[in-house]
This record gives C-alpha cells, sequence and structure tokens, in this order.
C-alpha cells in the first residue's frame, strides 16, 4: 500500500466521533456533577461513573487511532518520495485500524448501558 492519501482520508470521519463522544462526556460529567450536588443515589452516581470511564476510554482509542492513522500518512508519504518502502507505514495503518474499533466497541457497550441505565432509573431501581 503506497498511496499515503488513504490513512488521510478516514480522519474526518474519526474526528466526527472524537467530537460527538467529548459532547457525551461533557453532558455526562454535567449529569454527574448535578446528581452529587443534589445528593442522588449513591448506586447510580456509581453506574454514571464507570459510563464516564467508559467514554474515557473510547476516546484514548480515538486518539491513539488518529496518531497512528498521521503517522502512517507520514510513512508513507516519505516512502512513496524517496523511493525506499517502509513497511512499517502498513503495520502502523492496521494498528490505528484496530484502535478505532476498539473505540467503536467501547462506544457501542456505552450505548447499551446507557438505555439499560435510563430504563433503572425509569423504573426507579438506582
Amino acid at each position: 500500500m503506497e498511496e499515503w492519501y488513504v490513512p488521510i482520508t478516514i480522519l474526518p470521519g474519526i474526528c466526527l466521533l472524537i467530537l460527538s463522544t467529548s459532547n457525551i462526556m461533557i453532558d455526562l460529567s454535567r449529569e454527574i456533577k448535578l446528581l452529587i450536588k443534589d445528593g442522588g443515589s449513591s448506586k447510580l452516581i456509581e453506574r454514571k461513573l464507570r459510563q464516564l470511564k467508559l467514554i474515557n476510554k473510547a476516546m484514548v482509542f480515538l486518539y491513539l487511532s488518529v496518531g497512528s492513522f498521521v503517522i502512517s500518512a507520514l510513512l508513507l508519504g516519505v516512502s512513496t518520495s524517496t523511493g525506499i518502502n517502509i513497511q512499517a507505514a502498513t503495520y502502523i495503518l492496521f494498528l490505528g485500524i484496530l484502535f478505532a474499533m476498539l473505540a467503536l466497541g467501547s462506544l457501542i457497550l456505552y450505548s447499551f448501558r446507557a438505555v439499560r441505565l435510563r430504563q433503572d432509573q425509569y423504573h426507579n431501581k438506582c
């Protein structure tokens, strides 16, 4: 794979995921702060803190993915312009894809847990 632009074309999608995930994280942090201030259920606060931790992991994976894609694109660009085959660029690209998939898995898990948490809140189980 000698096309340096392949990792760069993936970046806008990953950056949109970072933007939406950071908005979710900010809203969740505000909600936790309100629950603590208003004396909410400690069980509910604990569950929401676990959700926040899961979102934070997803953010870390997304940041690692962006870093991997940028490094891969730079190495592929240098490889193309100099004619030297840098095999590590392909491995770094696949590492970026792996980080993106781990982030997506974390976000999917977060979504399922968030719905379950809201249902429990509605039914006053927390």
